[in-house]
Protein backbone atom coordinates (compact mmCIF):
# COMPACT_ATOMS: atom_id res chain seq x y z
CA UNK A 1 0.00 0.00 0.00
CA UNK A 2 1.50 3.29 -0.58
CA UNK A 3 0.32 6.95 0.99
CA UNK A 4 -0.01 10.60 -0.06
CA UNK A 5 0.33 12.12 3.91
CA UNK A 6 0.24 11.92 7.55
CA UNK A 7 -1.99 14.63 8.73
CA UNK A 8 -1.68 15.47 12.26
CA UNK A 9 -4.06 17.55 14.70
CA UNK A 10 -6.66 17.38 11.90
CA UNK A 11 -10.44 18.43 13.35
CA UNK A 12 -11.79 18.42 9.89
CA UNK A 13 -11.81 15.17 9.33
CA UNK A 14 -13.86 13.25 12.07
CA UNK A 15 -14.91 14.33 15.59
CA UNK A 16 -11.91 15.82 17.19
CA UNK A 17 -8.89 15.92 16.91
CA UNK A 18 -7.35 13.52 14.77
CA UNK A 19 -4.25 11.91 13.09
CA UNK A 20 -5.58 10.91 9.46
CA UNK A 21 -4.02 8.38 6.57
CA UNK A 22 -4.16 9.63 3.01
CA UNK A 23 -4.15 6.89 0.92
CA UNK A 24 -3.08 6.27 -2.55
CA UNK A 25 -5.35 4.60 -4.89
CA UNK A 26 -9.13 5.42 -5.63
CA UNK A 27 -11.06 3.73 -8.68
CA UNK A 28 -14.24 6.07 -8.45
CA UNK A 29 -12.49 9.41 -9.68
CA UNK A 30 -15.54 12.00 -8.65
CA UNK A 31 -15.91 14.50 -10.58
CA UNK A 32 -14.34 17.43 -8.90
CA UNK A 33 -12.79 14.99 -6.62
CA UNK A 34 -10.86 17.30 -3.96
CA UNK A 35 -7.73 14.73 -4.00
CA UNK A 36 -7.44 13.74 -7.19
CA UNK A 37 -3.85 13.12 -6.87
CA UNK A 38 -4.35 10.43 -4.76
CA UNK A 39 -5.79 8.12 -7.34
CA UNK A 40 -3.40 6.66 -8.31
CA UNK A 41 -2.06 3.25 -6.41
CA UNK A 42 1.56 3.87 -7.81
CA UNK A 43 1.82 7.69 -6.63
CA UNK A 44 2.81 8.41 -3.27
CA UNK A 45 5.05 6.60 -0.56
CA UNK A 46 5.38 3.16 0.35
CA UNK A 47 3.27 2.43 3.70
CA UNK A 48 6.19 1.03 5.89
CA UNK A 49 6.75 0.75 9.58
CA UNK A 50 8.17 4.27 9.65
CA UNK A 51 5.02 5.73 8.81
CA UNK A 52 3.01 3.52 11.17
CA UNK A 53 5.25 4.25 13.87
CA UNK A 54 4.20 7.88 12.96
CA UNK A 55 0.78 7.22 13.27
CA UNK A 56 0.88 5.51 16.39
CA UNK A 57 2.87 7.94 17.83
CA UNK A 58 0.30 10.61 17.20
CA UNK A 59 -2.63 7.98 18.63
CA UNK A 60 -0.43 7.93 22.05
CA UNK A 61 -1.25 11.75 22.39
CA UNK A 62 -3.65 12.79 24.97
CA UNK A 63 -5.11 15.15 22.63
CA UNK A 64 -5.72 12.68 20.20
CA UNK A 65 -9.11 11.18 19.56
CA UNK A 66 -8.28 8.39 16.73
CA UNK A 67 -7.36 8.11 13.29
CA UNK A 68 -8.97 8.67 10.07
CA UNK A 69 -8.48 6.82 6.78
CA UNK A 70 -9.18 8.49 3.95
CA UNK A 71 -7.31 9.12 0.23
CA UNK A 72 -7.45 8.30 -2.48
CA UNK A 73 -10.13 5.66 -0.84
CA UNK A 74 -8.67 3.47 2.21
CA UNK A 75 -10.76 0.85 0.84
CA UNK A 76 -9.73 0.60 -2.73
CA UNK A 77 -9.15 -3.33 -3.10
CA UNK A 78 -5.24 -3.01 -3.23
CA UNK A 79 -5.53 -1.64 -0.22
CA UNK A 80 -7.85 -3.83 2.32
CA UNK A 81 -4.76 -6.00 3.39
CA UNK A 82 -2.78 -3.31 4.86
CA UNK A 83 -6.14 -1.19 5.90
CA UNK A 84 -7.42 -4.28 7.77
CA UNK A 85 -3.61 -4.80 9.47
CA UNK A 86 -3.45 -1.44 10.53
CA UNK A 87 -6.91 -1.28 12.29
CA UNK A 88 -6.69 -4.31 13.89
CA UNK A 89 -3.54 -3.60 15.06
CA UNK A 90 -4.73 0.33 15.85
CA UNK A 91 -8.10 -1.33 17.53
CA UNK A 92 -5.90 -3.69 20.14
CA UNK A 93 -3.35 -1.11 21.16
CA UNK A 94 -5.93 2.12 21.01
CA UNK A 95 -8.92 0.81 22.40
CA UNK A 96 -10.59 3.60 23.11
CA UNK A 97 -9.63 5.81 20.32
CA UNK A 98 -12.14 6.03 17.19
CA UNK A 99 -11.59 4.92 13.86
CA UNK A 100 -13.04 6.68 10.81
CA UNK A 101 -13.30 5.95 6.95
CA UNK A 102 -14.14 7.83 4.09
CA UNK A 103 -14.74 5.33 0.86
CA UNK A 104 -16.54 5.59 -2.18
CA UNK A 105 -18.18 2.35 -1.81
CA UNK A 106 -21.93 2.44 -0.63
CA UNK A 107 -22.63 0.87 2.83
CA UNK A 108 -24.59 -1.39 0.89
CA UNK A 109 -21.75 -2.43 -1.48
CA UNK A 110 -19.05 -3.01 1.23
CA UNK A 111 -21.94 -5.62 3.08
CA UNK A 112 -21.98 -7.94 -0.10
CA UNK A 113 -18.71 -7.73 -0.67
CA UNK A 114 -17.65 -8.65 2.79
CA UNK A 115 -19.16 -11.59 2.05
CA UNK A 116 -15.73 -13.03 -0.15
CA UNK A 117 -13.60 -10.44 1.04
CA UNK A 118 -12.16 -11.52 4.24
CA UNK A 119 -9.79 -7.99 4.71
CA UNK A 120 -13.36 -5.99 4.64
CA UNK A 121 -14.59 -7.78 7.31
CA UNK A 122 -11.86 -7.48 9.16
CA UNK A 123 -12.03 -3.22 8.77
CA UNK A 124 -15.42 -3.22 9.04
CA UNK A 125 -15.18 -5.32 12.28
CA UNK A 126 -12.90 -2.39 13.68
CA UNK A 127 -13.83 0.56 12.41
CA UNK A 128 -16.07 2.98 14.59
CA UNK A 129 -17.72 5.30 11.71
CA UNK A 130 -17.78 4.93 8.04
CA UNK A 131 -18.44 7.68 5.81
CA UNK A 132 -19.96 6.38 2.37
CA UNK A 133 -20.20 6.79 -0.84
CA UNK A 134 -18.90 8.82 -3.91
CA UNK A 135 -18.75 13.17 -4.31
CA UNK A 136 -21.69 13.76 -6.32
CA UNK A 137 -20.74 17.52 -7.45
CA UNK A 138 -24.91 18.70 -8.22
CA UNK A 139 -25.42 17.46 -4.85
CA UNK A 140 -22.39 19.07 -3.01
CA UNK A 141 -23.66 21.07 0.18
CA UNK A 142 -20.95 23.06 2.19
CA UNK A 143 -23.26 22.89 5.46
CA UNK A 144 -22.95 18.95 5.67
CA UNK A 145 -20.99 17.47 8.69
CA UNK A 146 -17.98 15.74 6.91
CA UNK A 147 -18.87 14.73 3.92
CA UNK A 148 -19.64 16.93 0.74
CA UNK A 149 -22.58 15.83 -0.98
CA UNK A 150 -25.91 15.19 0.26
CA UNK A 151 -25.53 11.12 -0.94
CA UNK A 152 -23.03 10.65 1.32
CA UNK A 153 -23.98 8.66 4.67
CA UNK A 154 -21.67 9.05 7.98
CA UNK A 155 -22.75 5.39 9.31
CA UNK A 156 -22.05 4.14 12.78
CA UNK A 157 -20.39 1.01 12.20
CA UNK A 158 -20.29 -0.91 15.13
CA UNK A 159 -24.44 -0.23 15.70
CA UNK A 160 -25.32 -0.69 12.12
CA UNK A 161 -23.42 -4.57 12.33
CA UNK A 162 -25.18 -5.36 15.70
CA UNK A 163 -28.61 -4.37 14.37
CA UNK A 164 -28.30 -5.75 10.82
CA UNK A 165 -29.29 -2.45 9.42
CA UNK A 166 -27.55 0.93 8.53
CA UNK A 167 -27.40 3.15 11.72
CA UNK A 168 -26.68 6.56 10.52
CA UNK A 169 -24.08 8.21 13.14
CA UNK A 170 -24.72 11.93 11.99
CA UNK A 171 -27.89 12.65 10.57
CA UNK A 172 -27.54 15.39 7.85
CA UNK A 173 -30.57 15.03 6.78
CA UNK A 174 -31.87 17.77 9.20
CA UNK A 175 -29.59 20.15 7.03
CA UNK A 176 -30.50 19.46 3.93
CA UNK A 177 -34.31 19.88 4.71
CA UNK A 178 -35.64 22.48 2.33
CA UNK A 179 -32.17 22.77 0.60
CA UNK A 180 -31.63 22.00 -3.29
CA UNK A 181 -29.83 19.03 -3.55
Amino acid sequence: MRYHNITKADMLNGEGLRVVLWTSGCSHHCVACQNAITWDKNDGLVFDETAKEEIFHELEQDWCSGITLSGGDPLFKDNREEIAKLVVEIRKKFPEKTIWCYTGYTWEELLEEKKEDKNLEEILNNIDVLLDGKFVLKLALEKLHYVGSSNQCIIDVRKSLAKKKKILYIDNSKIIEGEKA
